[in-house]
């Protein structure tokens, strides 16, 4: 049996549980209740959700937990004596202690993230670096394992941390079967991106919708803006103009993102050179391509691929 101690503090947001929900499908997967979830907080009793309702929890003693997990917010709460304790204790006792999205900050107060690589929700992420300058964090991450202490982005990327959790505990197989249950795509790389450059491209357009399709269909040609152009049937002065009014974008920076984007998936998935993912994508050769990856994401691409690998083997 894996105990796992859940702990929440007022104003907590629920689609924290649903790593929780991960761990209860490893049981239905699995056949047998391998994994025991046990509600905590500082006081114990109830304890609101910023929804506006209560969880029953057991106040903080000694009993001995596999894994401690720290609840999360959409703001920054407050961070009392006693969760910093529980957390320096968790660190000290526990396999592993995880902390997805704010939850973070907990585990930073308390001195566990030190010297550790961390991630944290992106609109958090400045905010955790500046206050914790001793603090390694990677604000592009999904989810970071750092020893024996994990960090996650949003919180649905607490889903992907669990995934992580089970398949280390009981292989593969069972992740997946988890992840079937869940209706979710097998969990995310920790390394793979908490952005995607799709979603940062809203048109309001049909046309421009229509050149961006075309743009990730063909990224390993040369997508010039007069073939864009075609493509969303207007002049090329005309798209260039509509491009940027509909995404915020130049369409030759749109299609870096996109470029960017697909070569990324690839070192993830770790099949191919960076050569061949080079002109798979567009970018026909590494230097160029590894130009756009500092520009866009901030990190070459040796370090995507290193940190996907990392996440793979942890």
């Amino acid at each position: 049996m894996h105990r796992i101690g859940f702990v929440v503090f007022p104003r907590f947001q629920l689609m924290g549980f649903a790593a929780a929900t991960a761990f209860e499908m490893a049981n239905l997967a699995l056949g047998e209740p391998v994994y025991e979830i046990e509600l905590l907080s500082e006081r114990g009793g109830a304890v609101k959700s910023s929804a506006g309702f209560g969880v029953l929890t057991n106040a903080f003693d000694g009993t001995p937990y596999d894994t401690v997990m720290f609840g999360a917010s959409s703001t920054i709460e407050p961070i009392t004596p006693a969760l910093i304790e529980f957390a320096r204790h968790g660190l000290k006792t526990a396999r592993r202690v995880a902390a997805p999205c704010t939850g973070a900050f907990v585990l930073a107060e308390a001195g566990l993230l030190d010297g550790r690589r961390a991630t944290t929700h992106w609109a958090f992420a400045r905010q955790l670096q500046e206050r914790f300058p001793a603090v390694k964090v990677e604000e592009d991450r999904i989810f970071i394992v750092d020893g024996s202490v994990w960090t996650s982005a949003g919180m649905t990327a607490s889903i992907d941390l669990a995934l992580a959790m089970i398949e280390k505990d009981h292989g593969q197989d069972v992740a997946r079967s988890v992840a079937r249950k869940l209706v979710i795509y097998h969990r995310r790389a920790g390394g793979q991106s908490q952005f995607s450059a799709l979603l940062e491209l809203e048109p309001k357009s049909d046309r421009i919708q229509k050149s961006i399709d075309y743009a990730k269909a063909h990224l390993r040609g040369v997508l010039s803006v007069e073939e864009l152009a075609d493509a969303a049937g207007l002049s090329a002065r005309q798209f260039s103009r509509a491009f940027r009014a509909e995404t915020g974008q130049s369409p030759a920076k749109a299609v870096e993102n996109l470029r960017v984007e697909a070569a990324r998936l690839m070192m993830e998935q770790g099949r191919h050179s960076m050569d061949v993912i080079a002109v798979e994508t567009g970018f026909a050769d590494p230097d160029r391509m590894r130009r756009a990856f500092l520009r866009t994401l901030g990190q070459p691409p040796q370090t995507i691929r290193r940190n996907a690998r990392d996440s793979a083997s942890a």
